[in-house]
């Protein structure tokens, strides 16, 4: 399919060709379901997939972040070696001395005092791993099914919530929600049952070999102690989340058959109403997904032996004290949303489901203003720390835009008014208020330094509706037909 002698493309060049043979790989494996891939490595070793693998691999936020080797993504464009890294990594991979390194651990605080475990794996093995994935990508997106939301191209967590609401519209009552909790999905993945599913679709040996050697690279502890990896993908790998999808696409796939099969049409779906059986549907983001029940709790309560049933060949089980069945006037909390259907102000019998921040995410951005507000953050002046709390609070703000945010987003913002205005006081002793209203604060009582204006999410950031895309969310490789005037 390619020239794999071919020089080194630009980058313009390389995504270009990148891109028209992912198209090509997307369109066969949507024509022919069962098709294995056989010829496919060649592809990883390409020097336009190799170039595009880079790019996103230095372009990311952990380019700075180094694996057990010691050296960065910066740190290569520092010295000036990226064609020479290129190349080298490619010699490697072509003759099969490529052998993966161990993943170094970082373990991640999280709610409730514990730790969640990331493993970064080496510059070398980020690349390999990016360019495996441009070529497995498209195969696998033919089969994912559309209740799948996380780590997919063009989707977003916002389409998950879109689909609960667009549940529970209208005449459709899905009422009862079974949350789902999957105890450390990343680390529990059989390693067997998910090569399995690869192979379905891939042939290539030398793909399935290279993915294995991913998966069994190790774990480097902080101890410094290296862990062989029986099981699980570890979290900060490039390909993790997508080999991730498809150990989880075996709960999208029986859910699927259950709704093609019993629960396809309007009419089947009262059939089992009238019979006293109950209809769902599933909404997944990555390892985080509900089932919505239209029937009763005892429906909901019985899928959960049923989930628990699908996921198990895969080493996966749920959590017995995070898994819990709900109805929807309850409330719950779905990808940091509260999800709850309220009556609407001003009317007696018209009720809808409304969403807004949780408790849990509004305590995340208020922990990380209080931690750039403290009196030891490395700030120099005003200047540098507007820049990271503006950061931060606009890409809050901005996933939280499409609900009903408004009242948080006042709260945000007279609470980080409040602790940017203590940290100047703090950092000029002595200074009267009528001093720092006039020396850092703008008419409108904004804090502001050199042209840099405190971020106010009441009045920076506008709330929309967001549009419900359904089945209609298009992929990358998506071919579209040119409309004439």
């Amino acid at each position: 399919m390619v020239n794999t002698d071919a020089s080194w493309p630009d980058l313009y060049e390389s995504r270009t060709r990148v891109l028209e043979i992912q198209t090509k790989l997307h369109r066969w494996a949507t024509a022919d379901r069962g098709r294995r891939f056989d010829d496919l490595y060649n592809l990883v070793t390409d020097p336009a997939f190799l170039i595009v693998a880079w790019e996103r691999v230095h372009t990311n936020t952990g380019g700075r972040t180094a694996g057990v080797d010691g050296i960065t993504a910066h740190l290569v464009r520092a010295l000036d070696r990226e064609r020479e890294f290129l190349t080298e990594l490619r010699t490697d991979l072509k003759d099969g001395s490529f052998r993966p390194l161990p993943v170094r651990e970082r373990m991640i605080p999280k709610a409730g005092g514990k730790l969640r475990r990331l493993g970064i794996p080496t510059v070398r093995d980020r690349v390999a791993q990016a360019a495996l994935k441009l070529v497995l990508e498209p195969i696998f997106e033919a089969d994912f099914h559309p209740c799948s939301y996380g780590f997919r191209p063009k989707r977003r967590a916002q389409d998950a919530i879109a689909e609960i609401h667009f549940l529970n519209s209208g005449t459709r009552k899905y009422e009862w929600v079974l949350e789902a909790d999957i105890e450390a999905c990343f680390d529990s993945i059989d390693h067997t049952a998910l090569m399995d599913r690869v192979r379905q679709r891939i042939g290539d040996k030398r793909v399935l070999r290279l993915v294995k050697a991913f998966l069994k690279a190790g774990i480097f502890t902080a101890d410094r102690i290296r862990v062989n990896s029986n099981a699980g993908t570890p979290q900060g790998g490039i390909l993790s989340p997508l080999l991730a999808n498809i150990a989880l696409s075996v709960l999208d796939d029986h859910f699927a058959e259950q709704q093609r099969q019993e629960m396809a049409t309007a009419t089947q779906r009262a059939k089992r109403k009238r019979h006293g059986l109950g209809n769902w549907r599933l909404v997944r983001y990555a390892d985080d997904f509900v089932v919505l029940v239209s029937g009763t709790r005892a429906h909901a309560e019985a899928l959960q032996v049923q989930v628990a049933t699908v996921l198990t060949p895969m080493g996966l089980r749920l959590s017995p004290t995070k898994t819990q069945v709900v109805h929807i006037n309850e409330g719950f909390v779905f990808l940091g949303w509260h999800i709850q259907r309220r009556r609407k102000r001003g009317t007696v019998s018209q009720y809808h489901v409304y969403t807004w921040p949780s408790k849990k995410s509004l305590k995340s951005i208020m922990v990380r203003i209080r931690q750039l507000t403290h009196h030891r953050a490395p700030h120099r002046d005003l200047f540098h720390l507007l820049l990271r709390l503006n950061a931060a609070l606009r890409g809050w703000c901005n996933y939280f835009r499409h609900g009903v945010s408004s009242r948080t987003f006042s709260y945000l913002s007279h609470y980080s008014w409040h602790k940017v205005t203590r940290w100047i006081r703090r950092r000029h002793h002595g200074i009267t208020w009528k001093q720092l209203w006039r020396r850092f604060l703008l008419p409108g009582g904004k804090p502001a330094h050199n042209g840099v204006i405190m971020y106010s999410p009441q009045e920076d950031m506008p709330i929309t509706r967001y549009r419900y895309r359904g089945n209609t969310i298009p992929t990358p490789w998506t071919v579209t037909t040119p409309t004439t005037a």
